[in-house]
């Protein structure tokens, strides 16, 4: 792996495990050192030493829509690491399945909270803490649900169709000198994803051109990417990531 990010900090929430972890491991390996974020301390615990122990990264546990575990993180990463020069929104939820017309709005209230609004209070505290006078770039993790209907999980599409809208809004707002664009996986061999594929996988993947389901890896290598100075001229975009399965219709 190369040392680009070499003197870089990173925060990544929702890194315990799958895809966060794989964009967490992916950035330790090319040079940065990262706060990894999510609800679970224990779970977090063991995530830091995956990544190469307390010289590596740190961790601090609470819920992705606290604000004051926002503020507590940024602080403890800045005076542990110097500073937050890049952040990835990956905290996501989807709690319930099946139609929008049924859908019990407490749940559609939490899943907008936590994937939408917690993905702009982080970036808000982030810019008031270092990246509005330093700069830096920022990621969030969509879905390709949100870039058309996705019958049972109809409203998490659309948290992430506002996802990917803020993201734009945030890349016209905060240019030069952050930029700040999105990423949108498809189905990811992960835990939250298993109800999409646990024994079918094989069935599930022949609708993907490259026959094959995704996998963390595969997610964390293009954040990499978006956060490097090999995309600074990219802002306000959103990265498909899919095995190309929405060439041919499927989401």
């Amino acid at each position: 792996m190369s040392k680009r990010f070499e003197g870089k900090v990173a925060i990544v929430t929702g890194a315990s495990r799958g895809i966060g972890l794989a964009i967490a491991q992916r950035l330790v390996a090319d040079g940065a050192r990262v706060c990894i974020t999510a609800r679970k301390q224990e779970a977090l615990d063991e995530a830091v030493a995956t990544l190469g122990g307390e010289e590596h990264a740190m961790a601090v546990a609470g819920k992705s829509d606290d604000v004051t575990h926002q503020a507590d993180a940024i602080k403890r990463t800045i005076a542990e690491f110097g500073s937050v020069d890049m952040l990835v929104n990956n905290t996501g939820i989807n709690p319930v399945y099946g139609p929008m017309v049924e859908m019990d709005l407490a749940a559609a209230r939490k899943i907008f909270e936590v994937n939408c609004l917690a993905a702009l209070s982080w970036v808000q505290q982030a810019h008031q803490a270092w990246l509005g006078e330093h700069g830096g770039a920022v990621v969030n993790v969509s879905s390709v649900a949100g870039t058309r209907p996705a019958p049972g999980i109809g409203f998490y599409g659309a948290s992430k169709a506002m996802l990917t809208h803020i993201t734009q809004e945030l890349a016209v707002e905060l240019g030069p000198d952050i930029r700040v664009n999105a990423v949108a996986p498809a189905v990811v061999k992960t835990q939250f994803a298993t109800a999409l594929y646990e024994g079918r996988e094989d069935d599930v993947a022949q609708a993907y051109p490259l026959k094959r389901l995704g996998v963390p890896d595969d997610i964390g290598s293009v954040v990499a990417f978006l956060l490097s100075q090999d995309a600074a001229w990219l802002t306000g975009q959103l990265i498909v990531i899919d095995g190309g399965v929405t060439l041919t219709g499927g989401v």
